[in-house]
C-alpha cells in the first residue's frame, strides 16, 4: 500500500476556522479525487509547524496576552509596582476595559497566527518529498499532482521489479 502524506499548516486555535479552511478545503477536494484515482493509496494530513523560536515566542505572547487581560480586568496597574508612572494607553485601558481586553486579544492572536504561520503544503509519497509549496510558491493543480504522482508510481515500480530481477 502508497502512503501519501500531506502536511499542512495550522494556525492558533482562534482562526483555525478561518485562515486554514481554504488548506483544509483543497486537502479533502485532493484527497476525494486522489482516492477515486488511486483506491489502495492511504492519503493522512499533519500539521506543518513554524520553526521553535517562533513557536515559543508565540506560546509566550499567549500568556502574556492572558496575564494583561487579566491586569486590565481586575485594574492592576503593572507600572507602579516597577515605580513608572501608567502610560496613557494603559489609562484609556482603565475606562475602556472591554475594547481595551478586546484590542489586546485580537492584536495577539494576530501576531500569533503570522508567528504560526509557514505557508506549507507539502506531499511526500512513502516519505519522499514530491511537491512542496515552500519551495515553489504554490499549491499544484490536480493535473500536476496525478502526473507526478504518476510518475512517481511507475518508478517505484520499475525499482522494485529491477530489484527482484537481480535477486
Amino acid at each position: 500500500m502508497k502512503w501519501l502524506r500531506f502536511s499542512l499548516l495550522v494556525l492558533g486555535a482562534f482562526s483555525l476556522c478561518c485562515a486554514t479552511s481554504g488548506y483544509k478545503r483543497v486537502f479533502e477536494e485532493y484527497t476525494q479525487a486522489l482516492y477515486q484515482r488511486y483506491p489502495d493509496i492511504r492519503i493522512e494530513g499533519e500539521n506543518y509547524l513554524p520553526v521553535p523560536l517562533y513557536r515559543h515566542f508565540a506560546s509566550f505572547l499567549s500568556v502574556f496576552k492572558l496575564l494583561v487581560i487579566g491586569l486590565i480586568i481586575i485594574g492592576r496597574d503593572p507600572f507602579a509596582l516597577i515605580g513608572m508612572q501608567a502610560p496613557g494607553l494603559w489609562e484609556w485601558g482603565q475606562g475602556n476595559k472591554i475594547y481595551a481586553c478586546m484590542m489586546v486579544f485580537f492584536l495577539s492572536n494576530m501576531i500569533e497566527n503570522q508567528l504560526m504561520s509557514t505557508g506549507a503544503f507539502e506531499i511526500t509519497l512513502n516519505d519522499v518529498p514530491v511537491w512542496s509549496k515552500i519551495e515553489s510558491g504554490h499549491l499544484p493543480s490536480m493535473q500536476q499532482l496525478v502526473q507526478i504522482l504518476d510518475n512517481e508510481m511507475k518508478m517505484n515500480v520499475h525499482m522494485n521489479t529491477g530489484t527482484h530481477l537481480h535477486s
